[in-house]
């Protein structure tokens, strides 16, 4: 059907957002361009496989913008059960934050070539690109134990429910009583661990994809001061803190006998992590009075139950302030935006200056230690021990620079104000319409709605759900804790459509819901305008829909437009024009319709096309280090050449993070009348930054 009318937004007297393109990009046509897909994608459960290096990029559904980046320069393994006798809360060893006095200063000689180590390349990837890999790799093993633990706790419901109706039934002469009993008895028996973070942390050491296994001292590269964790179990795959529940990290003995470690006294602490176990605590940001390890009741209430002993992870601190060494800190807050409800901030190198014994609050023997903060390095984004970081608006009429209110125009779930303190005087985004919905432009017809399954309620709590098996045989998506998050990037997702019988919450309708996070559009510096959030966004969690007028591709060749999104799934599916495959790929290659089948030319047969109507995505912008991918979704029909364009976190968002995904344009993808060159630089910013986006190649 034709795209239908739609008024002209409020901001129609704006000035236009884009400038002119320079004269020598003047009358070119823009090829298709392809998108790096699966350049966010960690490896899969099953991949028993290191990350992959660099060279190999992947590819994937393409999106010709520029976001105006043509303006100008820029100003050993765990157990998965939890240790008997410990509650869920209690983590042994973290230490309680409360008030002392001034640290005196103390010299960090050596950090800035410590923090210089992070520009190295290591394998074509920085440090701080391996750090994200890594934890994008514990949050895909994460998921999948997540939604393994899921299904057998509703297995174990089952066969428990399955037992007590044969109890009742062939136990007639039992009172209801002791059939209650033994249903009680099974459930507590079949309970599930419920740790798919030490499940994860163990995939990961059995697969050596754990990035610095060896203990080392001082700054570890790619992670700076300030870097968020939010498990301790996410810190154990890095290498910042390898034990997932003590406090004190510590080199053991058999780091004794290394050449480089010849001259030191083992055993030796390295990290310690703080966050309210020890009553005995004191704790002022640049000086810490650090309660030694033991004799804590792991309750949660702070008391000293016995003495401690100058052993283990109490010696090795003993031994760092004989040594001189220098300790990383880490402080835990409670958090209500992470999964785990705390988040852990790296604050930096201090060193023990003093340690002696002491009879504690309760009348125990402790071992107490001062640590002083080292001099020369960043601030501390912990201040008076209270966690703090970069806070989010709480009106919108308090934004500074804000032309716009909503940008939606009320369509969205959730106001998108739009703010500008760039351009003097302040406009805000003009040149298009917003929907929220995708248009259908004239000659194309939409396949009509598929079968749906027959689910009640959520598909998650039906074995036998048609869309799983759709998908493979498992549901794409856990939810967990109130959040829907898709659990790995795929070639393609199938979710629940108009005739399933499932309700409207189901988990496999995620991406469905509408938007759930607070956004801003802001104008930036060097890459017009771009998208940030508000909020927290964990990993695996939906953002919106590239919306736009879906388009047949050849019909916008020869046009210049810088907001068009190809719909390449199949050519991915099939690795077309250096693309890389996803989970998923060979399987759905051959369950495609007979006219998905056909030979796919390497140009995608559809795109959406956001230059006069679209929704905010179109303001997204390009990064080489991306913390959004993009995920090809079908509910309604099953012609992935028509599959939606949507996007996901890859990364934990936090709030005042802008969003970004890799546009991933071919280097020759653009020709034009002339015989040169042009080079389009990239303002990602990013430690890894291919430093331009591509290259116009002008031919005769």
């Amino acid at each position: 059907m034709e795209v239908a009318p739609v008024p002209d937004p409020p901001l129609k007297d704006a000035a236009p957002r884009k400038t002119p393109p320079p004269p020598e990009l003047e009358g070119l046509t823009l090829r298709r361009s392809t998108r790096c897909l699966n350049r966010p994608r960690p490896p899969s459960y099953a991949e028993l496989e290191p990350p992959k290096q660099a060279g190999r990029r992947g590819r994937g559904p393409g999106k010709r913008k520029r976001s105006e980046e043509k303006q100008g320069p820029p100003a050993a393994a765990l157990d998965a059960t939890r240790p008997s006798g410990k509650p869920a809360s209690a983590e042994s060893g973290e230490r309680n934050p409360m008030p002392v006095i001034a640290a005196v200063p103390i010299s960090c000689a050596g950090y800035a070539d410590a923090v210089a180590e992070d520009d190295v390349m290591e394998g074509g990837k920085s440090a701080k690109l391996r750090v994200k890999e890594t934890l994008r790799a514990f949050n895909s093993h994460y998921l999948h134990f997540v939604q393994e633990e899921q299904k057998r706790a509703q297995a174990a419901l089952e066969e428990i429910k399955a037992k007590g109706g044969l109890k009742r039934q062939t136990k007639g002469g039992k009172d209801k009583k002791g059939t209650n009993q033994d249903t009680e008895g099974e459930e507590k028996e079949k309970r599930p661990s419920m740790r798919p973070d030490l499940k994860a942390i163990t995939k990961m050491q059995e697969t050596n994809t754990v990035l610095y296994p060896e203990k080392r001292i001082g700054h570890l590269p790619g992670v700076e001061v300030g870097h968020q964790f939010y498990s301790r179990a996410e810190m154990v795959v890095v290498g910042v803190h390898s034990h997932w529940l003590n406090g004190i990290d510590y080199m053991g003995m058999k780091y004794k006998g290394k050449k480089e470690y010849e001259n030191l006294t083992f055993p030796l602490a390295t990290c310690i992590v703080m966050s309210g176990i020890y009553e005995d605590d004191l704790d002022k940001a640049d000086e810490i009075i650090y309660t030694g390890q033991g004799g804590n009741d792991l309750l949660g209430n702070h008391r000293q139950i016995g003495s401690q002993k100058l052993t283990r992870g109490n010696l090795a601190l003993k031994n760092s302030r004989d040594n001189g060494n220098p300790i990383r800190v880490i402080r835990g807050h409670a958090s209500k935006d992470s999964y785990t409800k705390k988040v852990y901030t790296y604050d930096g190198l201090y060193k023990v200056v003093d340690d002696w014994v002491q009879t504690g609050v309760q009348g125990h023997v402790v071992f107490k230690y001062k640590l002083k903060r080292l001099e020369g390095q960043p601030s501390l984004t912990t201040s008076e021990v209270r966690f703090t970081r970069a806070e989010a608006p709480t009106t919108i009429s308090e934004l500074p620079g804000l032309v716009c209110d909503d940008i939606s125009g009320g369509q969205e779930n959730i106001p998108i104000p739009a703010t500008n303190l760039v351009d003097d005087p302040p406009v805000p985004p003009s040149g298009f319409t917003y929907c929220k919905s995708l248009k259908i432009s004239k000659g194309i017809k939409i396949p009509p709605n598929i079968i749906g399954c027959d689910c009640e309620g959520d598909c998650a709590s039906n074995k036998n759900c048609s869309c799983a098996q759709r998908n493979g045989s498992d549901l794409p998506y856990v939810s967990f804790k109130d959040v829907g998050r898709l659990v790995e990037p795929k070639a393609i997702v199938f979710e629940c459509g108009a005739n399933c019988g499932c309700n409207h919450d189901c988990v496999n309708r995620t991406s469905q819901q509408g938007l759930q996070y607070r956004l801003e559009v802001f104008k930036t510096a060097s890459k017009g305008w771009g998208v940030r959030t508000w909020d927290t966004i964990l990993p695996g969690a939906p953002i919106c829909e590239y919306v736009g007028v879906l388009r047949r591709t050849e019909d916008l060749d020869g046009l210049q437009n810088n907001y068009v999104f190809d719909i390449d799934c199949i050519q991915t599916m099939k690795g077309l024009d250096g693309r890389e495959k996803r989970a998923g790929s060979e399987m759905h290659l051959l369950n495609l319709r007979p006219e998905n089948d056909s030979e796919a030319p390497p140009a995608p047969e559809y795109c959406i096309d956001a230059s006069s109507i679209g929704n905010f995505a179109r303001f997204i912008n390009h990064s080489c280090q991306p913390n959004l991918f993009v995920q090809c979704v079908l509910s309604s029909h099953n012609d992935v050449k028509l599959a939606k364009v949507k996007f996901f976190a890859a990364d934990t968002i936090l709030p005042l993070q802008e969003l970004s995904y890799d546009y991933g344009y071919r280097l020759d993808s653009c020709v034009g009348p002339y015989g040169n060159i042009v080079k389009l630089p990239c303002f990602c910013g990013a430690p890894d930054c291919r430093k331009r986006l591509y290259s116009w190649y002008l031919c005769s």
